[in-house]
């Protein structure tokens, strides 16, 4: 007996008509002998677990610059926070957990060193512009396993292009992960701004707090509560008009308050020059490259592309030592 075989009959059995069924999965760019005991999404979250992407994701930043204290979100701890959200939404719904697992664990994969300030130094200073979910879909696709790229299956793929709130993935387990993306950071980056002494969960407006709660845990709460009772049945995730009306102030708030704050900010300035001072010169430096990434210059990719995929897979610490090396004074002495 396969166990894979059984697995995919007990999904059949149990989860709702409207989950993404692994046995119905639309495949793979390059086919593959399927695995005797992991239904094909479970095998698509193994192999993201496992890349280098995604312990690189540990030393990136998520929105503090070297923050004093360990206790700080990095990009690891947001995606493993976007996993627990999706999943719990997902057993709720008896959709496919793993699918979603899988899109969820690998939506950042893409990002540049010091989170967004990173990714608009490089979309400002690459011709051919620079977007993280793009460069996730990238990521995956053909920089991992040097450059031969995880093979993951078409749904994975979409979850991670469209898990911005302007996209609209094709699956519903797409869409929680969407969804869940946004609940993760509103929810620990104010838990950071508190720590930080930025915000105190008494500056949230009232016509706010009325709706999901006065302080982070009750937001949470009233998110994933909301998003499964509007969508349970349903062939859509979706949230009530009021929360999610609510949610989305509660984001212009983060992003006024937290987001652009000159103190939690202090530091973006001099990321963005270091992130855009790399790139000019690594786009006059291609012999630097990984021999992975010549091979795809080879092959007829721009160097710009190039240069963005070398610098954005950086982490913070990395990007630093990288800058020190080559723009920084050392000291002179003789022996």
């Amino acid at each position: 007996m396969i166990i894979r075989e059984a697995l995919e009959k007990r999904e059949l059995e149990t989860l709702s008509p409207y989950a993404t069924m692994s046995s119905n999965s639309k495949g793979r760019v390059r086919p593959e002998e399927l695995c005797d005991i992991r239904p094909c999404f479970q095998r698509d979250r193994d192999r993201i677990l496992y890349s280098k992407s995604f312990r690189r994701l540990k030393d990136k930043t998520q929105v503090f610059l070297t923050p004093d204290g360990d206790h700080y979100r990095t990009r690891m701890t947001h995606t493993l926070e976007v996993a627990q959200n999706a999943r719990t939404i997902a057993r709720a719904l008896r959709l496919n957990e793993d699918l979603t697992e899988a899109i969820a664990l690998a939506h950042d994969l893409g990002h540049t060193p010091f989170g967004h300030a990173g990714e608009r130094a490089l979309s400002n200073v690459c011709p051919l512009g620079f977007k993280h979910n793009e460069q996730s879909l990238r990521t995956v696709e053909i920089l991992e396993k040097n450059g031969k790229g995880l093979n993951l299956t078409w749904e994975v793929r979409d979850g991670i292009l469209n898990h911005e709130l302007d996209l609209m993935p094709a699956t519903l387990e797409g869409k929680i992960v969407r969804l869940s993306d946004k609940i993760a950071y509103i929810h620990h980056d104010m838990d950071d701004a508190i720590r930080g002494r930025i915000l105190s969960e008494s500056d949230v407006p009232e016509s706010i707090c009325k709706v999901v709660g006065r302080s982070i845990h009750e937001w949470l709460d009233t998110f994933i509560h909301d998003i499964v009772e509007n969508s349970y049945g349903e062939n859509d995730i979706k949230m009530s008009e009021e929360v999610g009306e609510a949610m989305l102030n509660l984001r212009k708030f983060m992003f006024s308050h937290v987001y652009t704050n000159p103190v939690a900010k202090s530091e973006e300035g001099k990321a963005v020059d270091l992130v855009r001072t790399l790139y000019e010169y690594y786009l006059k430096h291609e012999d630097l490259f990984p021999m992975y990434l010549l091979r795809l210059i080879e092959n007829g990719e721009p160097k710009e592309r190039i240069t963005c995929d070398y610098v954005a897979s950086m982490t913070d610490r990395f990007a630093i030592a990288r800058y020190q090396d080559l723009f920084i004074p050392k000291s002179w002495s003789v022996y």
